[in-house]
Formats: structure tokens, sequence, C-alpha cells
């Protein structure tokens, strides 16, 4: 008996009014968080560069805000809105969550961090595992991304707690890209590094506002030329690339440069 009077101290008694309450907050919860989630892109898809990461960024954000208040809202329906009685419902479905659904428990604990910190944001491009693409929703338990191949790969927030995240462009409206090139050693460096430089300067598809580097180092097999430059959003990243190697092979063909034709690396430990 007192067992019983103490899970009817804890837990109201549900009449009917109590229930329409209920469905009603979870309703209009439900459909706040439907309407973020396709109002916030609607609108920052017609928003030129930062101002549109900004507002994606913004749609965790507010989607956990209003599952928060739903939760303050029902809560105080079932529960008898006492501090002892909180503490113990909460440490009650915590403990049996945590323990019958640990992994999923987890991803959401790594969804609220990786909210929190900013790890990674809508529109921003990562690499999480073997997986590169843009982050296109960030969800309670897994995050969205559409690889260059638009393939759609939901890959659980729980990766956090054991693999790197590589974040290309981190909140920016530009990333970096890089144009590798492979030169028989026999050759003018200064000339090739120019004529590089000049293919990035003339290119549609350059920030022109951005650093441009060439970087060069020596091989056994010959000199390796990287090509680092930014495009003007990073959506480009690919056409930006492409034209890059188009153009920049080219401009060195033209300068009669001879390529590396390395068929196969073979390296042993003497």
């Amino acid at each position: 008996m007192p067992e019983s009077e103490n899970i009817v101290r804890v837990f109201k008694t549900l009449d009917s009014a109590t229930l329409w309450e209920l469905a009603a907050i979870g309703l209009l919860a439900s459909l706040f968080v439907v309407l973020v989630q396709r109002l916030l892109p609607w609108l920052a898809n017609r928003l030129p560069g930062r101002k549109r990461l900004y507002l994606l960024a913004l749609a965790p954000f507010i989607r956990l805000l209003i599952i928060l208040v739903a939760l303050s809202m029902a809560l105080p329906l079932i529960i008898e809105p006492t501090l002892q009685n909180m503490i113990l419902v909460l440490s009650s479905v915590g403990l049996a969550l945590g323990f019958a659904l640990k992994d999923y428990a987890s991803s959401l604990l790594a969804g609220i961090v990786a909210i929190g910190e900013q790890n990674y944001r809508a529109g921003d491009w990562v690499r999480l595992g073997e997986h590169y693409g843009e982050v296109r929703h960030i969800g309670m338990r897994s995050v969205e991304l559409v690889t260059p191949d638009d393939d759609r790969v939901l890959v659980p927030h729980s990766l956090l707690w054991s693999q790197p995240v590589v974040n290309a462009n981190n909140g920016n409206a530009r990333l970096q890209c890089c144009s590798d090139f492979y030169l028989h050693p026999g050759h003018d460096a200064a000339l090739a590094r120019q004529a590089l430089e000049d293919v990035a300067l003339t290119s549609a598809y350059l920030a022109l506002n951005e650093p441009i580097a060439v970087i060069i180092s020596e091989q056994p097999w010959g000199t390796h030329y990287r090509l680092k430059a930014y495009p003007v959003d990073s959506a480009q990243q690919f056409r930006f690339s492409t034209d890059l190697c188009i153009r920049g092979k080219a401009a060195l063909r033209a300068l009669g440069l001879r390529f590396c034709n390395l068929t196969a690396t073979s390296l042993r430990p003497e």
C-alpha cells in the first residue's frame, strides 16, 4: 500500500481534459518542428553566402528549444510538480533509457554536444569517418550528409566520441580547394609556379579576396605541385577543382613541361 500511495502522489490523475491538453502540446510541438525544418532551409537557400549558413545553423537550436518547451509544459500535467517528484521521475527515466537504449542515448547526448559546440552546422562540408559531404540536416540522433555523388548518408552523432570531425569551411561560405600536378624534375620550377598562379587568377570561380598558394615538394619520382585557392562559394568546389585541373594541365603543356609517368611504386623497408 505505501508504495502504491507514493506512485499516486508522484503522478497526477489524468482526466480527458488533461489528455486533450497533452495531445495539443505534442501536436503543436510536432507542427513547429516540421515548420522549422521546412521554412528555414527554404529561406536560407534564398540568401547569399554567410547569411545562408547562419540561418541554417539556427534550425537545430530552434528545434531543441521547441522540444524543451513542450516537455516543460507536459511534465507538470503528468507529475505533481514538486522538486522531489521531478528528481525521482527524471532520474528513473534516465536510468531506464540509459540501460535499454545505450547506443541511442549516446547518439542523443553527442547530438546535444554537437549542437552546443557547433562541430558542424547545416551548410558545412565535413568528413565524418569515411564519408565526405555537405551537412543538410542535424537531427537529435544523426547528421544528414549529401555526398558529391548525391548520396544521402545518415551518420550517428556518437561518431564524435571515437573519430575526428574534419570541417572544410567551419561556417564560412568558402573553403580551400587543392589541385595536384606531378612534373618531371627537369624543368624551371619558378616558371611552372607562375603558370599555375595565373591559371587560378583567371578562373571564373575564384574568390579574388582570398589567397592563392602553390606548394612545391621534390619527390624521388619527380616534382609535386599543389595549387591551393578558394572558390566564390563552397558549392562550386568541384567545378573549381575541375577548372584548375583542365587549364593547369593545358598551361603546363604549353610551356613544354613533361608530366611524370609513374605506373607503379614499390616501397620496401630495408
